[in-house]
């Protein structure tokens, strides 16, 4: 046996014996049967791992071109397929709130309406803030606070202040709403959100995770009206000097957008004090950024893309990467501040009982492809630590090829770890290698994240707000809703990409041939993965195609590289593909390219695009 066919080698066993069936209700579309008054006809799940399901029906008339959901009912062992039945009609194949329901069904999203029972629980309208709360905060309701979020954000759960306190020294406020007064422990409000975990954001649509009188009313700091808030007030001169935690009552001077906030920092003329407040943000967020990076806090890159809809039809009438201000960094720095804040002090109360976010080391083998590809550039990348890959990540520039380094950004973020929420009773590694911090949660959008509701729960008992109860001291229980918690965030990021990908579709249906620049990602043995920067979308161009003569293919590991042949393709190399969406399959819709330059003699290769590592719509926030 050869050196390169032991490699191959993996480890294989068998099935034998299934403990539990983990069916579930599937959504696919039905396979008519071509005989006549048949009864009996195959359902193709949207599922690919998912085998066709007999099912039996009068309608399918009816049903054929809609989508459906179907149950499994056995599967006999000497029967091909399962057997199964009809049990819903979601609505025509291709309709977009048909696709957005199975996309929400199919990444197992809760999304129905909120029960009575869960609105029972909410305060009575009008609210307003009593007396009586008024005893147990501080008014800080004097102070310039805004927020900065992306345009159209409603669920506004963070602002900042910043001021000169004299001595040179400064004051900074990170505010983050109260959504803890309004979800009491063990109520059937509390049990909703634990169980859905997360705000799903859709390219179109926001799946909430808490009803919307708090998302985006009550909770969210909207200008101008007084909110129950989260105070960390943090004095700070070339360091942080003191840092103190308390319950507040605000009112926000002003809701702007990022961009908006960019044009006041950078206006020659406005020196309001929101603007003057807004630079001295600014400016401590870049010594903040600075001694992360200096520490060995990885800046990793991920496209983005932004969808702009019709106002009529609501479809995507242009796709762009999303462009990143200094605004963003800004509110990402103290936002990053809080939750190391946070995690340590409520750490150092509950030692047992902490929910604490880690980011795993990535095992040396993960960064065999990025050290690679860069030394095909005469490169070098260093992983032994995340600092010596953040250094030489910043060393890895050239001059004739400025997107050189966003490319290995990209890679790198493939070779890494997914975070996750865990209970510090049930773990000793607290390490986050991203942030090269020792300890670090979540605290900063409890509007979105039920993990930040409980570390506000936490957080409230350690500073003598609030009193415990006997779940908040359950480590195990506390790892068991980290592991759903882990679940519904994995899954939630699934849904958005995909969402991404049939809004991209939707775009492209009218757009008939798009020629775009790429640039290659990856080369494996029959095929080049690129990537289009001004979409933020990968394909794969695939060499070897079914009924056709394949072409000779020499394919090298160390370099990486693959001659086509006479045609050598390296990792990062550009190139330029024709795009078109392919809408043969209604259920299985997928973009498919045409590789233009450079040519290949003497085939037309197309290329099958996946959108299997888009990583975040613009509608969404990326977590850390």
């Amino acid at each position: 046996m050869s050196s390169n066919s032991s490699d191959m080698l993996r480890p294989t066993g068998r099935v034998v014996g299934i403990i539990k069936r983990n069916w579930r209700p599937y959504c696919g579309m039905l396979s008519k049967s071509q005989i006549k008054e048949a009864r009996r006809h195959l359902f193709t799940p949207a599922d690919r791992r998912i085998p066709r399901i007999r099912i039996e029906t009068r309608q399918a008339d009816t049903l054929e071109g809609q989508r459906i959901i179907v149950a499994i009912d056995g599967w006999p062992r000497n029967s091909r397929y399962p057997n199964g039945h009809f049990v819903k009609n979601l609505g025509s194949a291709g309709d977009k709130e048909t696709e957005t329901e199975v996309l929400l069904l199919e990444h197992d999203v809760p999304h129905q309406a909120f029960s009575q029972a869960v609105l029972s629980f909410l305060p009575k309208m009008p609210w307003s803030i009593t007396e009586e709360d008024m005893k147990h905060r501080e008014d800080l309701r004097h102070l310039t606070v805004c927020s900065v979020d992306p345009p159209g954000c409603t669920d506004i759960d963070d602002a900042l202040h910043c001021r000169e306190i004299g001595n040179g020294n400064l004051e900074v406020g990170v505010h983050i709403a109260d959504v803890s007064h309004f979800i009491r422990p063990g109520n059937a409000l509390d049990e909703e959100s634990v169980k859905r975990g997360t705000t799903v954001y859709l390219c179109e649509k926001r799946i909430d995770m808490v009803p919307e009188l708090l998302s985006s009313n009550l909770c969210s700091l909207r200008s101008n009206v007084d909110r129950y808030m989260y105070m960390i007030h943090t004095l700070i001169l070339a360091e942080i000097l003191k840092t103190r935690f308390t319950k507040s009552i605000i009112n926000s001077k002003a809701s702007l957008t990022y961009a908006e906030a960019q044009m006041r920092i950078d206006s020659a003329t406005m020196n309001d004090d929101i603007t003057i407040s807004l630079r001295g943000l600014n400016k401590l967020a870049k010594i903040l950024k600075k001694k992360r990076i200096d520490n060995g806090a990885l800046t990793l890159a991920s496209p983005e893309v932004r969808f702009h809809m019709d106002s009529e039809t609501h479809d995507p009438i242009d796709l762009q990467t999303k462009e990143l201000k200094e605004t963003n960094s800004m509110v990402e720095e103290f936002m990053l501040l809080a939750n190391i804040s946070v995690a340590q002090k409520i750490y150092d109360e509950f030692p047992e009982f902490a929910l604490l976010r880690k980011h795993p080391a990535p095992p040396p083998s993960n960064y065999d492809i990025l050290v690679k590809a860069a030394k095909s550039k005469n490169l070098e990348i260093k992983t032994d630590s995340a600092k010596a890959l953040a250094e030489s990540l910043d060393k890895a520039e050239s001059p004739t090829f400025p997107y050189l380094n966003t490319l290995l950004r990209i890679l790198t973020t493939r070779c890494m770890m997914q975070a996750v929420y865990f209970c510090s009773g049930m773990d000793n590694d607290f390490h986050h290698y991203g942030l090269a911090s020792p300890i670090y949660t979540h605290f900063t959008s409890p509007i979105r994240r039920y993990a930040d509701i409980i570390v506000h729960r936490l957080l409230a008992v350690a500073i003598g707000a609030d009193s415990t109860y006997p779940e908040l001291t359950d480590k195990h229980k506390l790892a068991e809703m980290c592991k759903n918690l882990n679940y519904r965030h994995k899954m939630a990021q699934y849904a958005q990409r995909a969402s991404v990908a049939f809004h991209t579709q939707l775009f492209f249906k009218t757009k008939g041939v798009v020629n775009e620049d790429a640039y290659i990602l990856f080369v494996r043995k029959n095929a080049i993965v690129v990537l289009i920067p001004k979409y933020g979308l990968e394909g794969t161009v695939f060499f070897e195609e079914k009924d056709k003569p394949t072409p000779k293919l020499e394919y090298n590991s160390e370099v990486p590289s693959l001659t086509v042949e006479d045609t050598t393709f390296h990792v990062f190399d550009k190139v330029k593909v024709n795009i078109m969406l392919d809408d043969s399959n209604i259920q299985h819709q997928k973009m498919r390219m045409v590789l233009v330059e450079p040519k290949v003699r003497p085939k037309i290769l197309r290329t099958m695009l996946s959108f299997s590592n888009v990583k975040k719509s613009s509608c969404g926030k990326m977590e850390i």
